[in-house]
């Protein structure tokens, strides 16, 4: 272990372990395999909190077992790897596997921590003021920590380079098979510190190095051609140089969201409105749909701020709840102060992701700071917009109308898909009706928009005719509809069932009461009764009961757990009338052995 600064040590293990010295305690910054703790102790040095830089082995196997006075703190989208690893490691697909993604590179066993580092907040540790700072590219999750330490700005860069443009491992680059995600995101991460202009690098393997400006230069000389030959991400730097482009001189859309369009609309006064805001300037992705596989940032708003002349970001309007749309609004509350406005007909869903049986959800909550009512105009700086419900691609999902720059926009999220904007992109679980497609194409002829701009397209510049055709496509989707499926479930809409149980997830802790509601929709065209059973794969005492059934009807049921388990399954199996349909939804119940819940 040696200095490298006043108060800062360097100790070479499984991988550099940095300690950050504050009298007689200490963070450290990686852990390798715990080899540092001795000769900390040698010196009178106590570890008081370890901050990891991404998930690997390398990093942080000497974790299992330390003391829990030490407080562990990971990268937030990487947290399951540490906290959850086990449930990883038993579900990972590993038969006929095309995964490539290093992420059984993990820790052996859970890891208890003490919170999550998310990005671009600040945390402090006694005196030491530490800052995280986004940085994919060695792994999706990946941070770099940065330190003010007297005048010198030190960055703490993990696995995302070395000296002499050099990578610790190309391997982890690749996130899919055949895939060079992580080499575009590496540039991107490196140009951001490289803009930051640090006086020290600190990496995780290979030594220090005091010309950050020459060492990240280089490596971008060399892992430009990698790319250009790969024919991987061509638009890479062009994007980074542009990434908005105008429709209307005060209407942009974000063109390195690759996953779902983000637009801003403009105010004279230098504030900005968004509506969606998902992953922002996607690399590429990463295999895979767990929360290590799935990370927004702001790259881009730099960029949006210095080209267009924003200074302020008021808020951001959601057309609908899926995850490409959403993924980014925590960070956006949290970083620059926008408000989340969403509409009333999915801002539950935002606020309580886990009361649904829903696909895409994000995978922590995100506030509602204002919640616009459907049909009413809303104001905001010199423009007003109008929610519109919009179900179809999903039954919570809104468009919205506006004019700028003398056009009618309509911004429809997910509805239709195609550069002619005529596909149907509807999917069962999102609560799809069999009529939607009837309703949206009225209300576009409606609504008669000039330009309809879509989650994953083209702007549309509407063309005679394109109302005809929605109308004549959504009456044939419906038509179909009812000639394939059987009339006794022609009251489910096109859905398998129409009882759901709320919340869908739940985690509590032993010997504590839980509620969940039933909601049933008659199938038939009569009233009738209906009759519930609550099964389930644990011990239940909940007698059925038996409700009358006009359209809809709702049972509540109160129960309490004893014994701790995961993701117990609980069926409704109902009978409507004299027809016994059997389990038709369940809902999924973790039990904890104590107080604390996740």
């Amino acid at each position: 272990m040696h200095a490298i600064a006043p108060n800062i040590f360097l100790h070479r293990d499984t991988c550099n372990v940095y300690a950050i010295c504050d009298g007689d305690n200490a963070v450290l910054i990686d852990f390798g395999a715990g080899d540092i703790m001795p000769l900390l102790a040698e010196r009178g040095i106590t570890p008081t909190d370890v901050l990891l830089t991404h998930h690997h082995r390398d990093q942080g196997q000497g974790l299992v077992g330390i003391s829990a006075d030490i407080r562990i703190w990971v990268p937030h989208s990487e947290q399951d790897l540490f906290a959850s690893v086990n449930d990883h490691w038993q579900a990972r697909q590993l038969q006929n596997n095309y995964n490539t993604r290093q992420d059984r590179f993990s820790v052996l066993e859970n890891i208890p921590i003490a919170g999550t580092l998310r990005d671009y907040a600040t945390y402090c540790f006694g005196a030491i003021r530490l800052q995280i700072l986004p940085t994919p590219g060695h792994t999706p999750g990946s941070i770099t920590i940065a330190l003010n330490h007297g005048q010198s700005l030190l960055l703490f860069t993990g696995d995302l380079l070395m000296n002499n443009g050099k990578l610790w491992s190309l391997a982890a680059t690749q996130w899919t098979y055949n895939g060079a995600e992580g080499v575009p995101a590496t540039i991107a991460s490196v140009c951001d510190l490289q803009n930051r202009q640090p006086d020290f690098l600190l990496p995780a393997h290979g030594e220090p190095i005091d010309d950050p400006a020459s060492a990240c230069g280089l490596l971008i000389e060399i892992l430009r051609p990698l790319l250009t030959y790969r024919r991987q991400n061509p638009r890479l730097f062009s994007f980074m140089e542009r990434p908005y482009e105008p429709i209307t001189p005060h209407l942009l859309r974000n063109r390195t969201t690759s996953m779902s369009n983000a637009y801003v609309l403009l105010s004279d006064s230098g504030k900005a409105l968004l509506f969606d805001y998902g992953y922002d300037f996607v690399t590429g992705l990463a295999d895979g749909q767990e929360r290590a596989a799935r990370r927004p940032w702001l790259y881009t708003l730099p960029a949006l701020k210095a080209q267009f002349g924003v200074h302020t970001i008021d808020a951001v309007v959601p057309t609908h709840f899926h995850d490409d749309h959403v993924a980014g609004i925590n960070l956006l509350r949290e970083v620059e102060g926008v408000q989340n406005w969403s509409a009333e007909n999915f801002a539950d869903i935002l606020e309580h992701p886990l009361n649904y049986n829903l696909p895409c959800l994000w995978y922590d909550p995100i506030p509602v700071d204002r919640i616009l009512p459907l049909g009413e105009t809303i104001q905001w700086e010199e423009y007003e917009f109008t929610l519109y419900s919009l179900p179809g691609h999903t039954r919570y999902a809104v468009a919205i109308l506006l004019v700028v720059d003398g056009k009618r926009v309509l911004i429809s999220g997910d509805q239709y898909a195609g550069e002619d904007g005529l596909e149907w992109n509807y999917v069962y679980q999102n609560d799809f009706r069999i009529d939607d497609y009837v309703a949206s194409a009225a209300l576009y002829r409606q609504l008669a928009p000039d330009v309809v701009l879509s989650g994953h397209w083209s702007p549309l510049w509407v063309e005679d005719g394109y109302f005809n055709l929605l109308e004549e496509r959504g009456n044939a989707l419906a038509r179909l509809h009812r000639e394939l499926l059987p009339t006794e479930l022609a009251g489910w809409q096109g859905q398998d069932c129409g009882v759901t149980i709320a919340p869908y997830q739940a985690v509590i802790s032993a010997e504590t009461t839980h509620t969940v509601t039933i909601t049933l929709i008659n199938p038939t065209d009569h009233p009738t009764t209906a009759t519930v059973k609550l099964v389930a794969t644990i011990p239940i005492d909940a007698p059925s009961q038996t409700v009358e059934l006009t359209d809809i009807a709702t049972v509540t049921f109160q129960f309490t757990a004893t014994q701790p388990v995961r993701r117990a399954r609980i069926a409704a199996d109902v009978t409507i009338g004299n027809r016994h349909w059997g389990q038709l939804a369940e809902a999924l119940l973790t039990v904890l052995p104590n107080a604390e819940t996740e």
